[in-house]
C-alpha cells in the first residue's frame, strides 16, 4: 500500500517539471504559484500515506502479536492438559506398583503357609497309616481273623445285603411296572402271534381243492392267465398250482374268502366253462352261499347251547367263528364249549345258568373281525357286546376273560375258569401228544436245573411251572430272582403260546413232638 502512494507521488513529481516546460510562457507564473500549491499537497499526500502505512504496519504487528499470544495460551494449555494426564498415568503405575507387591508378599506368605500345612499333612499321614497298622494288627488279634479273612468276610456279608436289596429292588420294579405298564401290550403280541406265526400256520391258511385230472389245472389258469387272475382279484386268494398231481392249493389267511374261493372253484370245476364271466358269477354265488352258511352256523350254535334273544348281527358274528382258529382250536367249537362249561359251573353254584352260557358263548366274539379291524379281540367283543345292547355283566365276562380288568360277578370268574379248561385241555388245540409232553418235561427239566429247587411240577397243559425250592437254601428274596431266572431261561431255551406262570413256592415247617 505504501509502495502504491510513494509511486504516484513520485509519477506526479515527473509530471509536474514536463507540464510546466510544454507549457506557454504566459503561464509560467500562474504554474508556479500551482506547483507550489501542488508540492504542498504532495507533501501533505505522502504525510498523510506515510501516516496510513505506519497505522497499518502497527495493526498488523498487534494481529500478529495477538495471534501469537493465543497460539502460546493454546500450547500453554495443551502442554499443561498433557503433563495433568502424564502425572495420573503415572499415580496410577504407581498404585498398581504398589498393589503387586502388596499381592506378591500375600502370596509368598500363603505359599509359606501351604507349605507348613503340607509338612503337618504329610506327618499326619504317616501318624494315620501307623495307627491304622497298630488298628488292623489289634483287630487281627482280637477277631482271630487275618486282613484277608475279614476281607472275604466282609464281601460275603455286602454280597447277601445287595442281593437282598437286588431282589427288593426287582420286586419293586416288577410290581410297579405292572402298576403302570400297558396291559394291553401282551395281547396286542398274542393276537400277532395267534394270526400269523403259528407252528400249524400252512394248515390254517391253506385249502386244497381236488381236480377230476391234470388237464384241469390249464383252463383254470387259462389264456395268458386270464382265468387264474380273475380268480385272484375276485376272491383276494392266491391259486397255487404246482406239480401236486390233480389238486389246486387255495393260499390266503383270511379263512371266509377263502371258502369262499373254494366253492365257487368246485363249482366251477363241475359246470366245465371256465371264463371270467362265469368266474364272476360263480364268486357271487359262492359268497351268498357262505353267508348263508355263517348265519346257520350261528343259530346252530345258539341252539345247541340253549340261548336265545341274542341279536341278529351277532349271530352273524357268531358264525363267521366257525372259520377262526386260534393255536389250531375252532374258535366256535371254542366258544360252545366255554359256554357249556360256564353253565355248568353256574347250575352247580346255584347262579343264573343262561347268563352264564350267554356270556361265555360271547367271550371270544371279537376274534370274529380281528382280522378287519384294529383292536385285541377283548376290546373288539366289548364293543361288540356294548353296540348290541347286551347287560353290563355279560360285558364285564367279555372284557375280564383274560384279566384285562376286575370281575364284577361270579358269572365273570366262571367264563375265566371256563375259557382256561377249554384252551388248557389236552388235545384241544392242535399239537401232538409228543410234543405236548415233551414240553411239559422240558419245563421241568428247566425248573430243576437251577440250585435250591426240590421238585417241579408242569401243570395246566404246561401253562404253569410250580416249584417247591428247600427253604434252607433259597430265601424269600432269592425267590424273587429265583423266578425271575427261570422265566428267562424258558423264554431262550422254549417255543410255546400265550405265556407260562412259573410259581415258586418256599415252605418252612416246624415240628415237635408231645411226650
Amino acid at each position: 500500500m505504501l509502495g502504491y502512494i510513494i509511486a504516484a507521488v513520485v509519477t506526479l513529481l515527473v509530471a509536474v517539471p514536463v507540464s510546466v516546460v510544454c507549457t506557454s510562457n504566459y503561464q509560467k507564473k500562474a504554474a508556479k504559484s500551482k506547483v507550489g500549491n501542488a508540492e504542498e499537497q504532495a507533501r501533505e499526500i505522502i504525510d498523510e500515506a506515510l501516516k496510513t502505512a505506519e497505522e497499518k504496519k502497527r495493526e498488523g504487528l498487534l494481529e500478529v502479536k495477538e495471534e501469537s499470544i493465543r497460539t502460546k495460551n493454546e500450547l500453554d494449555k495443551e502442554i499443561k492438559e498433557r503433563r495433568a494426564e502424564i502425572q495420573r498415568n503415572e499415580r496410577r503405575i504407581q498404585q498398581k506398583e504398589e498393589n503387586i507387591d502388596r499381592k506378591t508378599e500375600s502370596i509368598e506368605k500363603k505359599e509359606a503357609s501351604l507349605a507348613a500345612k503340607e509338612e503337618n499333612l504329610n506327618k499326619q499321614k504317616e501318624q494315620i497309616a501307623k495307627l491304622n497298622e497298630e488298628r488292623l494288627q489289634e483287630l487281627e488279634r482280637i477277631s482271630g481273623l487275618t486282613s484277608d479273612q475279614a476281607k472275604d468276610y466282609l464281601l460275603k456279608i455286602v454280597e447277601e445285603e445287595v442281593k437282598h436289596e437286588t431282589a427288593v429292588m426287582v420286586k419293586e420294579l416288577e410290581s410297579r411296572a405292572k402298576e403302570e405298564a400297558d396291559k394291553k401290550a401282551k395281547e396286542y403280541v398274542i393276537g400277532a402271534i395267534q394270526r400269523c406265526a403259528a407252528d400249524h400256520v400252512s394248515e390254517t391258511t391253506i385249502s386244497v381243492v381236488n381236480l377230476p385230472n391234470d388237464e384241469m389245472k390249464g383252463r383254470i389258469i387259462g389264456r395268458e392267465g386270464r382265468n387264474i387272475r380273475t380268480i385272484e382279484t375276485l376272491t383276494g386268494v392266491d391259486l397255487i398250482i404246482d406239480d401236486t398231481p390233480e389238486a389246486v392249493i387255495l393260499s390266503g389267511f383270511d379263512p371266509i374268502r377263502r371258502e369262499v374261493a373254494r366253492i365257487a372253484l368246485e363249482k366251477l370245476i363241475v359246470d366245465g366253462r371256465i371264463h371270467p364271466a362265469r368266474i364272476e358269477e360263480m364268486v357271487e354265488k359262492a359268497q351268498k352261499e357262505v353267508e348263508t352258511m355263517i348265519k346257520e352256523e350261528g343259530e346252530a350254535a345258539l341252539l345247541e347251547v340253549g340261548v336265545h334273544g341274542i341279536h341278529p348281527e351277532l349271530v352273524k358274528l357268531l358264525g363267521k367263528m366257525k372259520f377262526r382258529t386260534s393255536y389250531g382250536q375252532n374258535a366256535l367249537k371254542h366258544s360252545i364249549e366255554v359256554a357249556q362249561l360256564s353253565g355248568l359251573l353256574a347250575a352247580e353254584l346255584g347262579l343264573d345258568v343262561r347268563v352264564a352260557k350267554r356270556a361265555g358263548l360271547l367271550h371270544d366274539i371279537g376274534k370274529s373281525v380281528d382280522h378287519e379291524m384294529e383292536g385285541s379281540h377283548v376290546q373288539l367283543g366289548v364293543e361288540l357286546c356294548r353296540k348290541y345292547k347286551e347287560s353290563a355283566l355279560v360285558i364285564n365276562a367279555v372284557e375280564s376273560h383274560h384279566g384285562d380288568v376286575e370281575p364284577t360277578s361270579l358269572i365273570a370268574c366262571l367264563v375265566q375258569a371256563a375259557d382256561a379248561i377249554s384252551a388248557a385241555r389236552p388235545g384241544a388245540r392242535r399239537e401232538t401228544l409228543e410234543t405236548y409232553t415233551s414240553r411239559l418235561r422240558q419245563l421241568e427239566e428247566i425248573s430243576n436245573s437251577f440250585k435250591g429247587v426240590d421238585k417241579s411240577f408242569a401243570i395246566q397243559a404246561g401253562r404253569e411251572v410250580r416249584i417247591m425250592v428247600v427253604p434252607e437254601q433259597v430265601t424269600d428274596a432269592d425267590m424273587v430272582l429265583l423266578a425271575r431266572d427261570i422265566s428267562k431261561k424258558i423264554e431262550e431255551e422254549m417255543e410255546y403260546p400265550g405265556q407260562i406262570k412259573v410259581n415258586v413256592i418256599r415252605e418252612s415247617r416246624v415240628t415237635d413232638y408231645a411226650k
